[in-house]
């Protein structure tokens, strides 16, 4: 593994794939990395660079086994193996997030769910009881907890994730609008659906392409 990887690497990583998923799926044996460039809004030679940094795929002239890279780029991703999640606020963000399907496919199981609400300790939610997050230490060492999303407001979070890392877990989502400061050797992703919304919409205010509103006499 190489020391330095940019998150954007990663990102396409990701998307990659998803496409190498959809092909396997449709039969398909055999992807050049124009195709799969073609696929993922990128060029070749990204492609190529991204792979290049894991070691040698596919052979010159021929393209990659669409099955192999697939399972290739999951083992670089981490995605061969279970990961055991905690979630931390079982309002409707975290609600959604517990229904999410894809979780479960990519190996991401939910196995404890904490609150501080007491309307909602106790609540049912699948196989599991919605528990008090006073006994979130409890709960992560139980489980064997090695991720954490959390869904609470921004005041609550920092607490939060405090006690979550004195217990040893390394990897959070972060849902809580809210820069969370973290010991090194623990990975934060945080998910600011804010942000997205204005990154859109600067892009529909200021990148509006140049023809659009052209009219033809």
């Amino acid at each position: 593994m190489p020391a330095k990887v940019s998150d954007s690497t990663i990102r396409r990583l990701s998307h990659y794939l998803r496409i190498l998923e959809a092909m396997a799926r449709d039969g398909g044996g055999t992807v050049s990395s124009v195709q799969l460039a073609a696929a993922a809004g990128t060029t070749a030679a990204q492609v190529r660079k991204d792979l290049s940094l894991f070691g040698s795929f596919g052979k010159r002239g021929h393209g990659y086994q669409v099955a192999e890279l697939a399972d290739r780029v999951r083992e670089i991703l981490g995605l061969g193996r279970d990961w055991r999640v905690a979630l931390v606020g079982a309002g409707r963000i975290g609600s959604a997030l517990f229904e999410y399907a894809d979780f479960r496919r990519r190996g991401f199981h939910i196995v404890a769910v904490l609150d501080v609400d007491p309307a909602k300790i106790g609540e049912r939610w699948g196989t599991l009881a919605v528990e008090d997050v006073a006994s979130l230490e409890a709960a992560l060492e139980r489980e064997g907890v090695e991720v954490l999303i959390v869904t609470v407001p921004a005041t609550e979070a920092q607490a939060i994730v405090d006690r979550a890392v004195a217990s040893g877990v390394r990897g959070i989502l972060n849902f809580a609008p809210t820069q969370l400061r973290t010991e090194d050797g623990v990975f934060v992703h945080d998910v600011n659906m804010v942000m997205e919304l204005e990154a859109l919409s600067f892009d529909l205010t200021n990148r509006i392409p140049a023809d659009v509103g052209d009219t033809a006499d």
